[in-house]
């Protein structure tokens, strides 16, 4: 069974910084392409950013580009999102997924997701 958990989500300042954790179990993350979305308030989920297996190439969304970083540790079975320079539209729940090998940036072709852990950044 394939279980994605979220974690390091909280209230954070303008212009903080924040790690999120998404530690997978039933699959392993090298072999996936893994990837970050967040939905805010009356919002579409929105995708982040992602990494593909293997090589791990990333990709970043427009928002986001030169203030998030995606990594992966193989050996955690662990992917990581560290967010810089935070502003208060960053503010949302941010959802880990999963799918086989490559990037994608629509949500309808992530296989598997995480419950959600929730960002707040006052200003």
């Amino acid at each position: 069974q394939v279980q994605l958990v979220e974690s390091g989500g909280g209230l954070v300042q303008a212009g903080g910084s924040l790690r999120l954790s998404c530690t997978a179990s039933g699959l392993p993350v090298r072999h996936y392409a893994m990837a970050w979305f967040r939905q805010a308030p009356g919002k579409e989920r929105e995708f982040v950013s992602a990494i593909s297996a293997r090589i791990s190439q990333s990709n970043y969304g427009d928002s986001v580009k030169g203030r998030f970083t995606i990594s992966r540790d193989n050996g955690k079975n662990t992917v990581y999102l560290q967010m810089h320079s935070l502003k208060p539209e960053d503010t949302a729940v941010y959802y880990c997924a999963a799918r086989t090998l490559y990037i994608n940036v629509e949500e309808l072709n992530y296989d598997y997701w995480g419950q959600g852990t929730q960002v707040t950044v006052s200003s």
